[in-house]
């Protein structure tokens, strides 16, 4: 009864994916697609023994979190703390507008400096204790059970290299897809991979692989 399964599941696309524009804690829907895939995975886990669901309070993962709610007549508790990185002066603007914009801040948040925080915004460093704060809470609070935690390509990246134990600035070799299954498993010790990236339910659709969606 020490361990908690875990569903993480990176919302639906929106425009600002396609768009490659960083959208950090900015509130942006989902798309038509954005809602097909989030239709799509609340299928995929209608039948899960879900007890509880938890969501980013940000639009693009509670639209895909209602999904799930609604396939498994559960309601939907927001928590701040799955929320995407927030990136200060960065959100809005596109890869190659940050590029231009500040250069210097491009190369050290490209090279993944832990250290590194846009103005305004978060360091890896603060982002990755305020999301492992978040999951450890609410896994400890579930022990026995199986949650879904629906939130952003960030905090999948966190929750990742969480479970591998790879550092924050360890090349990114596995997949954030909108809309992908994750499947984790909590102890007192920390965080296990069981499964990742399942896009088995989204098929026909190819998803938009960015981590700061």
């Amino acid at each position: 009864m020490n361990t908690t399964r875990i569903l993480a599941i990176r919302h639906g696309e929106t425009a600002w994916n396609v768009d490659t524009r960083i959208q950090g804690q900015l509130d942006i829907p989902l798309n038509e697609t954005g809602r097909w895939q989030a239709g799509r995975m609340a299928l995929a886990l209608a039948d899960e023994p879900i007890r509880t669901i938890y969501a980013s309070d940000l639009l693009r993962a509670r639209e895909t979190a209602l999904a799930l709610a609604e396939a498994t007549e559960l309601p939907v508790l927001s928590e701040e703390g799955l929320r995407e990185r927030e990136f200060g002066v960065f959100e809005g603007k596109t890869f190659a507008e940050i590029a231009a914009l500040w250069p210097e801040q491009s190369l050290r948040w490209r090279k993944r400096d832990p250290d590194f925080a846009p103005e305004g915004g978060e360091s890896l460093l603060q982002f990755r204790q305020r999301v492992t704060h978040a999951v450890q809470t609410l896994a400890e609070r579930h022990r026995g059970e199986l949650i879904a935690l629906v939130s952003h390509g960030g905090v999948m990246d966190v929750l990742y290299r969480a479970a591998t134990r790879q550092e924050l600035q360890a090349p990114r070799t596995w997949a954030l897809g909108n809309a992908a299954i994750n499947r984790l498993l909590w102890t007192p010790q920390g965080l296990t991979l069981v499964g990742w990236a399942d896009t088995n339910h989204l098929q026909d659709d190819e998803s938009l692989d960015e981590t700061t969606a």
